[in-house]
């Protein structure tokens, strides 16, 4: 049996639909309170990862865990839910963790990341981190303002970055919860190329088949927006990697393809798959 933390999450509820389709029992855990609409067959935990025991009933009997912390897990005592699902005896974790660990490991705003992984790697459980850049899916932050006026504004639209389909992401997460050959693996995923702000805008516009315009920010601008709903030291940490990406942070990870045998999907693809949020 497979556990999905955050399964109302981009990537834990095309997860669960993978796991379930291959015949599996599946367990997606969600905090929320509103009902959740699971594929068939997948059972539904209500629980809190601030209260590590609300877990406990949801990994009696299960194999592998997917991890999803919300934010960068600060709030969170790693260590009470390692122990909580090695009591539940799980054998093997996958944990979705950030690029930015690897590529910033002094930044404030992914610490607490960092010490995750580490309590993670020394919890006697088979692991597998996987570190995604920068979500395609960070474009439904658009839906409003395309979908009203036909434009859309960001900050440093010419800067490209290799932004991943979360839905390689919960490939790559079901392979390496039923495998455990990639058992003491950190994958790195993106996308298959560089794409600005500039150029998603125009392949949501292509998708579309409207015009859609493109006002970009300065940085005082987005981080002003940006404020209204994140921490500062996460704001901070994301306008330097949007600004000024280290070179490893544009470089194409062959991760993808190394697990799923495929190249990653484009933003192009994520945007034709997802156009009607934007109608």
């Amino acid at each position: 049996m497979f556990v999905v933390v955050g399964a109302t999450g981009n990537v834990g509820r095309t997860l669960s639909s993978i796991l379930a389709a291959t015949g599996a029992a599946v367990t997606a855990v969600s905090r929320g309170r509103r009902p959740l609409a699971v594929p068939e067959g997948v059972r539904h935990h209500r629980a809190d990862l601030e209260r590590p025991e609300s877990l406990r009933p949801a990994l009696v009997g299960a194999e592998a865990l997917f991890l999803l912390v919300e934010g960068a897990g600060a709030h969170l005592d790693m260590a009470d839910i390692l122990r909580v699902a090695t009591a539940g005896g799980v054998k093997r974790i996958v944990l979705q963790s950030s690029q930015a660990v690897g590529t910033r490991p002094e930044a404030a705003s992914h610490a607490p990341l960092h010490a995750i992984e580490d309590l993670v790697r020394r919890s006697g459980l088979g692991w597998t981190i996987l570190r995604p850049g920068g979500f395609a899916s960070n474009a439904f932050a658009w839906a409003d303002p395309i979908r009203t006026a036909r434009t859309v504004a960001a900050p440093f639209g010419d800067v490209g970055l290799p932004v991943i389909d979360p839905d390689d992401i919960a490939e790559v997460a079901a392979v390496a919860l039923r495998d455990s050959g990639h058992d003491g693996r950190t994958y790195e995923l993106t996308g298959p190329a560089l794409s600005t702000p500039r150029q998603r805008v125009a392949d949501l516009a292509a998708a579309l088949r409207e015009p859609i315009g493109f006002v970009e920010q300065t940085p005082d601008e987005a981080r002003e927006q940006m404020l209204r709903f994140m921490p500062p030291p996460v704001v901070e940490g994301t306008l330097a990697i949007l600004g000024a990406p280290t070179v490893r942070e544009q470089r194409i990870s062959p991760d993808v393809a190394e697990v799923l045998g495929r190249s990653p999907r484009s933003f192009a693809s994520w945007a034709a798959r997802n156009i009607d949020v934007f109608r």
